[in-house]
């Protein structure tokens, strides 16, 4: 019987905070602080808060990169923040990596491991 492969990979949680400077007045609906967790694919934010879908649509483009291992060099090892996408308020939203996560190839796709993509 052939042995099963490890079809194992890790992905960091994520946290996005809403960061800004001491008493700038915040036009997205945010207080500083507030905050969701991305754990995998699932996105989870504190019972009783909100998160803007424009400031979410800002920073959605880079969460995968984010919870992936970059290249030393590459811009997405340092940089974490991006800025509100409303051009008159000062806040950033800032992304953290947290804890590692391991997950299975076969629970998160129907594609087998090792099949080539469509072309």
């Amino acid at each position: 019987m052939a042995a099963t492969p490890d079809d194992s990979f890790e992905l960091y949680d994520i946290k996005v905070e809403v960061v800004a400077p001491e008493g700038a007045r915040l036009y997205c609906g945010a207080k500083i602080g507030d905050y969701f967790e991305l754990r995998g694919e699932m996105l989870h934010l504190p019972d009783g808060q909100g998160f803007s879908i424009y400031s979410l649509a800002a920073v959605l483009p880079f969460l995968a990169a984010k919870q992936r291992d970059p290249h030393p060099h590459d811009w997405m090892a340092s940089d974490a923040e991006i800025a509100c996408p409303d051009p008159n308020c000062p806040s950033r939203l800032r992304i953290t990596r947290m804890a590692r996560r391991r997950f299975s190839h076969a629970e998160t796709t129907a594609v087998p491991l090792g099949a080539r993509p469509a072309r």
